[in-house]
């Protein structure tokens, strides 16, 4: 299965990218650079992939959830509540498709705030 690395400021993380259209598209753009944007436990940020709606998209997520959110072109990680969610849902702003999840404590990514930079690049095996 294949690996991302994403790191911002001293956080450090790996993501298990899952075998789906989504996935392989993302996979294709890497390595990326971006600023990111929060909304609530949910850190996404835009990336030059261009997708519709998948047949399996979902606004309720698990912890550590990767999704690409097709309105904004967005790339986004999910780790706790949103201003969408009701009581301990982790939900979407909308439809997202679920590329891939978070290996290890998601939790950290709540250090990372509006503005950063974020990388994401593959990881070689």
């Amino acid at each position: 299965m294949r690996q991302i690395r994403i790191t911002s400021g001293n956080i450090c993380q790996t993501a298990l990218i899952n075998e789906n259209s989504t996935a392989d598209a993302i996979w294709d753009a890497l390595p990326l650079k971006a600023r990111v944007n929060t909304w609530g436990d949910e850190i996404y940020f835009t990336i030059p992939v261009d997708l519709p709606p998948a047949d399996d998209a979902g606004d309720v997520l698990e912890m550590g959830a990767l999704g690409y959110w097709p309105p904004g072109k967005a790339f986004c990680i999910f780790f706790g509540r949103t201003p969408a969610s009701t009581g301990d849902e982790i939900r979407a702003a909308s439809a997202v498709n679920i590329f891939g999840k978070v290996q290890g404590d998601a939790k950290l990514f709540k250090e990372i705030r509006d503005g950063d930079t974020i990388i994401l690049e593959p990881v070689s095996s």
